[in-house]
């Protein structure tokens, strides 16, 4: 059983670009500012960093892009615009390319991935969306609703398990989260099930207690189901733009991350901060969100997101 999704059905990178239509059509507005017909100098270099910046890059992320591409324009002669966008994403699609490969395959199932995220950052939906995917490549799929702290999130998860086919475990309003994941373990041990799919608390009395939670519910994954998490996912809101970083570095801080998921890129115009995120943080970007449907949360390519902003 491989930890990864099926591949990006036809039509995906369309999808892409789409959904990432208002961050490119405000890049691609600045960048014919910038360079117009006229051939680059160093006036239009400096332009192009202040257009960066302007795109939700950051200014470490915006620096990383500019350096290669100022040595390419003193040293490589290039001159044009056209150029210089093809140069822009490519250099783009290598500071995505961070982190190292998802975690191999557990010797017995279940595969178990932790989400994390704050409320509202769309964590339920790609839990269910993922879900959904994993159960039409014919693999048996449990829930588990381990954000008990939230109005109406054990609901959610409910429905959402009803209208994909997946069985929930879930406990009361309130109760104590690693209660329900110790039993979703449990369960899905017993029954053989493929994977197990664990959604948690985005928010409790204090910030200090939500990361204390987390930790122990870290700990109950651990012992019932050796190796596990096997991957642990941060749920972001590609709306927030860079605040997001913050806020990943804390999740980071207390569970140890090991991939990012970026939804509602179809929403924003900020969709280069996640260049910015996955650079400040060094984590890959596992999966994105460009609409409502399954379809639309599909695996992360690196080099196809860079050429679906600067196209």
């Amino acid at each position: 059983m491989s930890p990864e999704v099926p591949p990006a059905p036809s039509g995906f990178f369309s999808r892409l670009r789409d959904g990432l239509r208002k961050t490119r059509d405000g890049l691609r507005q600045k960048l014919e500012i910038v360079f117009g017909g006229a051939p680059l100098d160093e006036g239009t270099l400096e332009r192009l960093e202040e257009a960066l910046l302007a795109s939700d890059l950051g200014p470490a992320t915006t620096a990383a892009i500019l350096e290669p591409a100022r040595a390419a324009f003193r040293r490589h002669g290039i001159t044009t615009g056209e150029a210089m966008r093809d140069l822009l994403a490519q250099r783009v699609g290598e500071l995505l390319q961070v982190g190292g490969p998802p975690a191999p395959a557990p010797a017995a199932p279940p595969h178990v991935t932790l989400f994390l995220g704050v409320n509202g950052s769309g964590k339920t939906t790609t839990i269910a969306k993922l879900a959904k995917r994993y159960l039409g490549a014919g693999e048996r799929v449990l829930l588990a609703a381990g954000d008990t702290f939230r109005a109406a999130a054990t609901e959610q998860l409910q429905i959402w398990g009803h209208r994909i086919g997946a069985e929930v475990i879930a406990h009361r309003p309130g109760a104590d989260p690693a209660a329900v994941i110790f039993d979703a373990c449990k369960a899905a041990s017993a029954r053989g099930v493929q994977r197990l799919l664990i959604d948690t608390a985005g928010r409790l009395h204090t910030r200090k207690n939500l990361m204390e939670e987390l930790k122990k519910i870290h700990r109950v994954i651990a012992r019932e189901v050796p190796g596990a998490p096997h991957e642990t996912l941060l749920v972001l809101d590609a709306t927030t733009g860079l605040n997001a970083v913050a806020q990943a570095r804390e999740f980071h801080h207390a569970v140890g991350v090991t991939g990012l998921v970026i939804a509602k890129l179809d929403g924003t115009a900020k969709g280069g901060a996640v260049v910015a995120i996955a650079q400040a943080l060094q984590l890959p970007v596992r999966y994105v969100g460009v609409g409502e449907s399954p379809e639309d949360l599909q695996p992360f390519d690196p080099r196809e997101f860079a050429a679906a902003l600067f196209s």
